[in-house]
Parts: C-alpha cells; structure tokens; sequence
C-alpha cells in the first residue's frame, strides 16, 4: 500500500506541474483570508476531582491567489491558551476532563486548485467533507479542526449527478504540533473516498466507499484501519403551504482493512424525519454503530468524522464502545430572521437516549442545548450538554462558548 500512496503523489505532482504553466496567462486575483475565534469551554464530570477550564483563541490567516480556473491557497493556523487549566489530551493532567484543543501552530491549508465546468480538482493540504460528515469531515467545533494531505477531483457531468473521488495519504489531526502515542499530529496511510451522487425526485441518493488503511502502529495498532460501504438517501418535501417534512436515512458495512488484526463486521444505521414549519423544527432520529464480536475496536468506527457533531458534545462515545451504541433522539428548535441587531437567531434542544448495539444494556441519557447567532461578520455560539450515566462512564457536564469573526 505505501508503494502505490507514492505512485499515486508522484502522478499527482507531476499532473499539477504540467498544467501550470497556462494560468500565468490570466490576471492574478489575491484574496487575504483571516479568520478569528474566541473560544471558552469548561467541562466537569463526577469520576474525576477536578473540572477543566479553557480559554483559547484561534488565528487562521492567509490569502489565495486566483488566475483564470487555477487557485492556489495558503492558510496557516494557530491556537493559543490563555486560560489552560484543562487536560488537553497531551499535558498529562489525568485528574480533568478532556478538551481537546492544546495549543498548536501549523500550515491549516496548503493547495493548488483546477476548476472547470465539470470537474473540480484539488491537490495539497485541504479541507475534506462528505454529506453530513458522518465519515469524513473537518470536526470544526474544534479549535485546531483537521485537514487531508490528498488530492480531491469532483466531477459533474450532469447537474443532477456528482462523483467525489479522494486519495489522501495523511491526515492532520486536532491534537496539532505536539501531538504524540494514539494521538498522533498526523496520520499516514492510504485513504480512499468515493462518493457518488444523483439528485433524484425523492431526494439526494448517495452511494459511497471509504478505505482508510493507517500506517502509525502507535495509533491502536492499526485497528482504526477499514473499508465502509453505503448508501444515503436525503430529501425534503412539501406538505403544506410553509411546511416541510425531511427526512434522512442511511445504510452502511464496515469491515477490518489492511494490517487491522481484528477480524470483525459491523453495520451502520441511520434514520430521521424533521417537520419544519414558520422557522421550527421537530425531528426525531435513531443512530446506531454497530458491534461484532464485544472485542475492543471490533465495532463500527468513525476516525475521521467530524466527532461530537454526533452522539451528543460530552463525546461519551468517542470512540465507539466494544458492544456498539445506539443513539436514539429527539430535537425541537426555532430559527429567527432577526432579533434586534442579530440575524440567524437558532435555538435547539436535544434528548439523547443511548444503548448498546448487543448485550441489551442503557447506557444514559444526554440534554444537549444549542444557541446560535450571527451579526454581520460576528457568529456567536453557546452550547450545553449534561449527560446523565446509566451502565456507562459517569455523569458530566460541559459548556462550550464560541465567538468568532472572518473576513
């Protein structure tokens, strides 16, 4: 597999350099990129002595040059703590709950970009992110997020059909510079990501393959490596003058790949209908990643999604348990236009009901709480969660404010 990841690099260098000589031709437009985030979040939970308390603030900054359909882009990102009485993940302070941004600084992005009518294809250090991010995603609640080292090529020969091609051969973790053990700075290996999709009249119909083959023996001796194959379909509806009713569901098997010792299957279910009507929305869903065999990681794992976007922010589940979990869950929430000089004004709450895919036990129960807003080029955000343990962990608590400005 590493032969093949360098074959694959050499091409891709080789492609892009041969294509850049004709952009020089068009005019160069710069765009100056900036992007700052305020961050403030404690944590608590009841087996540990102590709580965490964090604030950080994140710079990103940059510019992306622009000449016909070529683009290149350079992005740099730090993150600095101001207050850092939390465990990060890396500093060892065991006796606190986990926030997992330490500090770092790193190249966010790097790329070159050739776009056409039909086909989209990006090559260097970028953002990647598939359907609701449930597989592949950036976790951008995260101050140091995280980011591919791949070559990417989108391409649509029709305006309802889409194919999303991906070799990455690193991935760039939220632990950042320090990063060390199971949470490494950056992963190697060979990752695949196909993903292919038709705008159909009962919706968006997505049919997809990851293969994520992780080289760092460090990294749960290679157990996080398998190969997922699905389909997703997604869509809205009319039901009634202002009303709406989406619904959402989703079907996948994951299985060991490349040196991952376990021998294991495991499947992926994922269901929700919403009725949205005059800015609320109700929905209820069910979630559930599967268990084989009750070993460690011989369950349905999800290394690259965007991480707490799902199963609740206490992150409980993070990563899936031996015996699998199942989510079952009910949100209501209201979007304002307005509210005095605010736009965008969402309010959200979530019950969560967790269970174990086998051996029949509940695990507990979560609240999660969401206020969100925008104000020009401000957003500001507050989260709260409280999850209350059944058969798994123990009770904890977590408050998550973010304010943040971008160009």
């Amino acid at each position: 597999m590493r032969g093949r990841g360098a074959r694959w690099r050499l091409w891709a260098a080789l492609g892009s350099g041969a294509f850049a000589a004709p952009a020089l031709a068009d005019p160069i437009t710069l765009t100056p990129l900036a992007d700052i985030r305020l961050q403030r979040e404690t944590a608590a939970q009841d087996d540990l002595p102590e709580s965490s308390e964090a604030l950080m603030v994140r710079l990103r900054a940059g510019a992306q040059a622009t000449s016909g359909r070529w683009a290149l882009r350079i992005e740099g990102q730090g993150n600095l703590a101001i207050v850092e009485d939390y465990n990060n993940g890396l500093n060892g302070r065991s006796d606190r709950p986990i926030v997992p941004d330490p500090e770092n600084i790193a190249l966010y992005q790097g790329f070159v970009r050739y776009t056409s009518p039909a086909i989209t294809a990006t090559l260097g250090r970028q953002e990647i992110s598939l359907d609701d991010e449930r597989f592949v995603g950036t976790a951008p609640i995260r101050q140091n997020a995280q980011t591919f080292d791949a070559l990417r090529m989108v391409w649509k020969p029709a305006p309802d059909i889409k194919l999303d091609v991906s070799y990455a051969w690193s991935f760039r973790t939220i632990w950042g510079i320090d990063g060390t053990g199971a949470r490494q700075q950056a992963i190697g290996g060979d990752k695949v990501f196909v993903n292919a999709a038709w705008k159909s009249p009962a919706g968006t119909l997505t049919g997809f393959a990851y293969f994520v083959d992780l080289d760092e023996a460090a990294v749960q001796n290679f157990r996080l490596s398998s190969q997922t194959y699905g389909v997703r379909l997604t869509g809205t509806q009319t039901i009634a003058p202002g009303a709406t009713l989406g619904y959402t569901a989703s079907y996948a098997r994951q299985s060991d790949y490349g040196r991952n010792p376990n021998g294991y299957a495991a499947d992926y279910l994922q269901a929700e209908g919403a009725f949205e009507h005059r800015g609320w929305r109700l929905a209820a869903g069910f979630e559930s990643l599967g268990a084989d065999s009750g070993q460690p990681f011989a369950s349905f794992q999800t290394p690259l999604s965007s991480g707490v976007k799902f199963l609740g922010l206490i992150g409980r589940f993070l990563p899936t348990p031996p015996d699998g979990v199942r989510d079952f869950n009910a949100a209501a929430g209201h979007t304002f236009k307005r509210v005095g000089p605010l736009q965008t004004v969402r309010l959200q709450a979530v019950l969560r009901h967790f269970t174990s895919d086998r051996n029949a036990r509940v695990y507990g129960n979560e609240v999660d709480l969401l206020a969100s807003a925008k104000w020009g080029k401000v957003t500001l955000s507050a989260r709260y969660a409280n999850y209350v343990a059944g058969s798994f962990g123990s009770d904890a608590q977590r408050l998550l404010m973010q304010l943040g400005w971008a160009l």
